[in-house]
Order: structure tokens, then C-alpha cells, then sequence
């Protein structure tokens, strides 16, 4: 089977094309008389159903190419109202099936495109035909009146002939309105005789709905302001029933000017104009639940918020379902489906009689335009009404689910008067109502949402800020609390921001974790920490200064990290005895098998292993024993419940957990370091508890590196107060 290819897979299948094509000619004679020998009609015919059968495959909108057909087929004199006729017919019904080698089932959308563009490329061409017929005509009979007898005969019987014999309807009318005549398809169209219509006046016709409008043009026209005008208006017909048509209507003059009658041309529409209106609703409104679509939804938030004087407070509602993406995993998406036009239908009712707008952005999400309220407990209101509305069981097939629902609101007096401001802010606040627990509301604050930008551009900054070297690391020591020596230091990183200066890790450590940066950064500090270590360890070799670095979970969980650590000390010469590496309580505490296996395997090495904030997790304590760490680090808020130098002065719970904690580590023949030290009492009580050593702010806060180097060279800095 020959075939021609055409976009996205599809053929032309040109035998098919032929059949077609000969079908068609034989139709073209059979319904009237043709110009053209039967070869030269059936391959006139043939390129029209290639060029088609090509756009129907096509990006390109159908219309144009169709609209050219229907004036070619005027225009080679094909004008019969019975081929256009079996043309559109006969595309909506065999057209597919005959011409394209395979189909797709999405395509008839755009063949109900090509049937109404051919049908109106027929229309406009037989009208234009007409008005130019209808001009000579109309010259004849006025201006050829002291012409011969003869002559005027026969250019009134050329008129009548096409008068009476134009498929497309015609009248005539005094300037006051009064039809003098019309033919026959005009009165058809009507449903009226022709006689009954001469009784009539154009203003009867009318319909009510355009009436006024419709006279005050025809006033206008009749004045002699327009020569011209063209609508699409619709006329009622006798039987009562409306019809839609395209209506010109010129005015002709006397010779000095002055009007002296009408000429209407009108064109039956109806068809046309049902499928222009059943597409526009496709194009407006989801198929699926038949709710206003996004497109829509923003042109009505447009017209609401971006005009000079808006009417008032305009809100929006921005909907998401809680896990529907598990129901469409486990249910399918058939029962998905069902789900989505069930809640469409309820967000609908919930708001029917306030008359907002309720329309689906997509997915499983939807959107409730309020506007016309006096404060934002109004548009709260609306949410808690549509959360309500969705958290009722759904019965769908035989399974009953239990449904919720986040809605993010925005009030167009706080979030800005743009539909881009608005829609961020909405976005935004259902971000935040998700990550509050969903099944609840948030209130667009656009504090929250200054703070939520700057975070979010940190972390866009962090890998460029990595690569770059803008972090620095800073220093805390670590004293003996019995003779006050400086025994370790503690490398902590800072970000050296351009624009915001030195940020302290409590503002990026987070985001590092969340996107992943943290195992890049973290290898960064290990190996900075290990040179500047070795530099220390190599001009002060009798300090026997330990490095400690902390690791964070994902460090430690990569198989890697063994390899990693070996490398850094490697590359920097550092001992593995003056590193120390701290992990949270609750990266080691649950360790088990290969986890387990990297502890050993870095202990291997040589290297200290520590317990950072040891005490605020919920582990097993008997744990402690299997594991080969070195140091427990006491989490800082126990040393902040020990405020004085008496027993009386402290909180005795925090106290009595420091104390066990100690002797549990002691026990486990463990090194303590308590951490946060702010005060000369709280060292005083930890060395009696016989803690080991301790950090904080009343020994040195953190330094640059040039910090730890003075304190080596200066014995009494080196050493704090006992």
C-alpha cells in the first residue's frame, strides 16, 4: 500500500487518497453542473485531499489551510450548496478511516477544525462572489436607468437570477426598516415565506438579546456614519427557535449622496458557531472534571487584581490532596480519576452559593478565587469549608478512603496586585501548610516568605560558594579542667559571605544536609582541618594538639569515608593519633553491621572516635561498650542547668545526669569533654564531678587558625584558669 509519511508516526495512505478523491468528483457532478472535464475535478480533488490530509497531521492549526480549500472549490466554480454539504459530511465520517494509513483518536478535534474551516472558506468565498455580483447588480439598477430599454431588462433579470438562485440569503430594506424583499434562502433560513417577510421590518427580527445594540448600528448605518458593518448576531425564526448567522449589511446611496436602501447578506453560522463555543469551552475547562481550567483561572484572577481600580480584597484559595499520589500508586489511576471529579464536585458545592470560582491547575490540585470579601477571616473561612468538604469519607468503586487536603491562602492586599505575586504567595503558603503537618491551612506572611528566600538563595549559593573558597574554618579549644591546658581544638566552618559577611554555621549546615553539599563540604573540613593540624603539630611538636572534626550523618554513612579520612591524613601528614572525629549520638548509638564496620575500621586507623551532644538521643547505654570511641561529648544543655558553685545554685536533675553520665564514660574507661562552658561556677562544679576537659565561651570562643598559634606560642594563653 503506498503511502506518504507525514509528523508523529502517521501516513497518508495515497491509494485511499485516490478512492477518496474519485468518490468526491462524482459526488461535485452528480450535484450540479462542473467547468471542468471528470480527470481535471477528480485531480483538482486529489489536492485538496492531500494538502488535507497533510495539515490534518500537522502542528499547524487546521483552520487556514482548510478555509482555502472551501474558496478554492468557489473559486473552480464548485458551488453548489450540496457539495460543501457532502464535503463536511463526508470528512467527519469516512475521511480518517479512508486516507490515513493509521489514525490517532485525538485528531477529531482537529477534523471538527477542518470541517468548519472548510465549510467557512466555502461560505466567505460564495458571499464575496455574491457582494461583487451583488455590487454590479445593484449599479445597473441604479445608475443604467436612461440605458436602453433592453439593457435594463437584462440587467434586471441578471439580478433576479442571482437574487433568487444564491445559496447564501439576501435582503433588501428602506432606510426606516421597512424589508422590500428578500430570496428565498433567506426566508427559508427564517422559516418564513417570502411574502410573509415583505410584512415585515428589519426590527422584528431582532433578538432580544442584541436588540438594542443591533438598532443602534443600524441607525448609525442608515445615517450614513458607517457604509458598511458586519456581525455575528443571531435572528429568532418564526417556529420561535434562534439562529445564528453572519450578517453584512451596505448601504447604498443616491447619486448625491443621501442613503436610499440596505442590502443584507447573512450566512446560516448555527453549526459553526455551536462548534466554536463547544471548543472554546474545551479550551477553557478541564475535561476531566469539567471545572474551569487553569487558563481560565487566570484570566478571571486578571481581570480581578490587574486592572487600574480593582473591585476590592481578592483571595485565593491554593488546594493540594495529602498523598494522593500513594491512592493513584496502590487504587490505579482509574479510581484516581474517580476521586479527583468527586472532590471537583464538592469544592463546587461548598462554595455554589457564594458563586466563586472553582477550577483544577492540574494533578491533584485545585483553586478557589474569592473575591468581593471584606477581610482575609473570609477567605479562611472558604478554606476551612473546603477542607471540610474534602476530609468527608469518599466512596469510590467499593473501596472508602479517608481523604485530606493543604490549602495555601493569599490575600492580594498583602501578597501584591499581579497574578505572578498572587500565585508565588499561594504556592508558598501551601508549601508551608504541608510542611506543618497537612490537613490545615496557612496565611500567606510575608516575613516568613523574606526569610524563606534568603534560605533558599543560600543554598542556591552554597556549590559556588564551595568552589570559590569562601569557607573558612575557625577554632575552639579544648582545655584540661585540671590543669586548664589546651589539649584538642574543635574546627568549626564559617561561610565568608561577600555580601553578608561571616555566617555562622547554624544558617547553612542545614541546607548543606538537605541538599547533599554536606559530604563535599565535609571532606573540604576534614582535609583543611588535618593541614592546618599538621602545620601546628610540626612548629609545636611537644603541644601534642588533637584536631577534632565533626561528621555528619550522611559523611559517616557513605562506605567511602574510610578511604577518605586515610587520604587526609595521608596528603597531610598528620598523625592519625591528633584526629579525632565526632559523630551525634544517633549516627553511632544504632549502628549495625557495615555502619558498625566503618567505626572499626576508622579506629583502625588510628584515629579518635567521639560522641557529640551525648545524652540527648534515646539509646541503649549497654551499647556503649561495642563501639570503639574514644571521648563522650556532654550536650550543652546539661552544663547550662549547673549555674553555681554550691549544689543549692544548680538544677539537681542536670546535675545528677552529668554525674552519671561521667561515671558511665569513666566505667566504659572513656574520655569526657563537656561542652558550652559559659562560667567559672560551671567549670567549678564540672571538676568536681571529675569531668575531663570542656569547651566553651569561658575558655576562648572559636578563632581563625592564627588564634590557636598565639595560644601554642604563649603559655598563658595556652593554659586557661583553674
Amino acid at each position: 500500500m503506498a503511502a506518504v509519511g507525514a509528523s508523529g508516526g502517521d501516513t497518508v495512505d495515497l491509494a485511499g487518497a485516490q478512492r477518496y478523491a474519485a468518490d468526491w468528483a462524482g459526488a461535485v457532478r452528480r450535484l450540479g453542473f462542473v467547468p471542468l472535464s471528470a480527470a481535471e475535478t477528480e485531480q483538482l480533488l486529489l489536492r485538496h485531499t492531500l494538502r488535507l490530509a497533510e495539515v490534518l497531521l500537522s502542528a499547524d492549526a487546521p483552520e487556514p489551510a482548510a478555509q482555502e480549500v472551501g474558496r478554492s472549490l468557489v473559486d473552480a466554480h464548485l458551488a453548489e450548496p450540496g457539495v460543501v454539504e457532502w464535503s463536511v459530511r463526508t470528512l467527519g465520517e469516512r475521511f480518517r478511516s479512508d486516507v490515513l494509513a493509521a489514525g490517532r483518536p485525538e485528531l477529531d478535534t482537529r477534523i471538527a477544525a477542518i470541517q468548519a474551516g472548510l465549510a467557512a472558506g466555502f461560505a466567505r468565498a460564495l458571499r464575496e462572489r455574491t457582494f461583487v455580483q451583488q455590487e454590479g447588480i445593484a449599479r445597473a439598477m441604479w445608475q443604467a436607468r436612461d440605458d436602453a430599454e433592453q439593457a435594463l431588462r437584462d440587467s434586471e433579470a441578471r439580478f433576479r437570477a442571482v437574487f433568487d438562485g444564491a445559496a447564501i440569503g439576501i435582503g433588501l430594506a428602506e432606510v426606516d426598516g421597512t424589508i422590500i424583499d428578500v430570496n428565498s434562502a433567506f426566508a427559508d433560513m427564517l422559516g418564513y415565506s417570502v411574502e410573509e417577510l415583505r410584512q415585515l421590518d428589519v426590527a422584528s427580527l431582532f433578538h432580544p438579546d442584541d436588540a438594542a445594540g443591533m438598532w443602534e448600528l443600524y441607525q448609525e448605518l442608515i445615517e450614513g456614519k458607517h457604509d458598511a458593518v458586519r456581525v455575528e448576531k443571531r435572528y429568532y425564526r418564526k417556529d420561535g427557535s434562534a439562529v445564528w448567522t453572519d450578517l453584512a449589511v451596505s448601504l447604498i446611496r443616491h447619486d448625491d449622496g443621501r442613503p436610499r436602501f440596505t442590502v443584507a447578506v447573512v450566512e446560516d453560522i448555527t453549526e459553526r458557531y455551536a462548534l466554536q463555543q463547544r471548543l472554546r469551552f474545551q479550551a477553557l475547562h478541564d475535561p476531566l472534571t469539567g471545572l474551569p481550567n487553569r487558563t481560565l483561572f487566570f484570566d478571571r484572577l486578571a481581570s480581578l487584581v490587574e486592572q487600574p481600580d480593582p473591585p476590592g480584597r481578592v483571595g485565593v484559595c491554593f488546594l493540594d490532596l495529602d498523598g494522593f499520589k500513594t491512592i493513584n500508586d496502590s487504587l490505579g489511576h482509574a479510581l484516581g480519576d474517580q476521586l479527583l471529579v468527586m472532590i471537583a464536585r464538592r469544592l463546587a458545592d461548598c462554595v455554589a452559593e457564594q458563586g466563586y470560582l472553582v477550577a483544577r491547575m492540574g494533578g491533584d490540585e485545585f483553586v478557589i478565587l474569592v473575591d468581593g470579601v471584606a477581610a482575609i477571616q473570609d477567605v479562611i473561612a472558604v478554606a476551612e469549608s473546603a477542607l471540610a468538604a474534602v476530609a468527608a469519607p469518599v466512596c469510590v468503586g467499593d473501596q472508602q478512603l479517608a481523604v485530606s487536603a493543604s490549602i495555601g491562602i493569599v490575600d492580594s492586599e498583602v501578597a501584591g496586585t499581579s497574578v505572578a505575586e498572587l500565585m508565588k504567595a499561594a504556592d508558598a503558603s501551601l508549601y508551608w501548610a504541608k510542611a506543618e503537618g497537612r490537613d490545615r491551612w496557612a496565611v500567606y506572611d510575608p516575613e516568613r516568605s523574606a526569610r524563606d528566600n534568603a534560605r533558599s538563595a543560600l543554598a542556591a549559593g552554597l556549590p559556588a560558594a564551595l568552589d570559590r573558597g569562601e569557607f573558612v574554618l575557625h577554632y575552639q579549644p579544648i582545655v584540661s579542667l585540671l590543669d586548664g591546658r589546651m589539649l584538642a581544638v574543635e574546627a568549626l566552618v564559617r561561610w565568608q559571605h561577600p555580601e553578608l559577611g561571616l555566617i555562622g554555621p547554624d544558617r547553612f549546615i542545614g541546607l548543606a544536609e538537605e541538599t547533599g553539599l554536606i559530604v563535599r563540604l565535609g571532606e573540604w573540613v576534614l582535609r583543611q582541618a588535618c593541614r592546618d593540624a599538621q602545620r601546628w603539630h610540626t612548629d609545636f611538636p611537644d603541644a601534642g594538639l588533637v584536631v577534632s572534626v565533626n561528621l555528619a550523618a550522611r559523611q559517616a554513612d557513605r562506605p567511602a569515608i574510610v578511604d577518605t579520612v586515610a587520604d587526609a591524613l595521608a596528603s597531610s601528614g598528620l598523625p592519625a593519633e591528633l584526629l579525632q572525629l565526632e559523630l551525634t549520638e544517633s549516627a553511632v548509638m544504632g549502628s549495625a553491621g557495615e555502619p558498625l564496620r566503618t567505626l572499626h575500621r576508622l579506629a583502625a586507623l588510628g584515629v579518635r572516635l567521639a560522641v557529640d551532644d551525648f545524652g540527648t538521643g534515646y539509646s541503649n547505654l549497654a551499647y556503649l561498650r561495642r563501639l570503639p570511641i574514644t571521648c563522650l561529648k556532654l550536650a550543652g544543655p546539661f552544663v547550662e542547668g549547673i549555674r553555681g558553685a554550691e549544689p543549692a545554685d544548680a538544677d539537681h536533675r542536670d546535675e545528677r545526669i552529668v554525674d552519671a553520665l561521667v561515671r558511665l564514660a569513666h566505667a566504659l574507661e572513656l574520655w569526657v569533654t563537656a561542652e558550652a562552658v559559659e562560667t567559672e561556677a560551671q567549670a567549678q562544679r564540672l571538676r568536681a564531678l571529675r569531668c575531663d576537659t570542656a569547651q566553651g565561651r569561658l575558655f576562648a570562643p572559636p578563632g581563625p587558625a592564627e588564634t590557636i598559634v598565639a595560644r601554642l606560642r604563649d603559655p598563658k594563653l595556652g593554659r586557661a584558669s583553674c
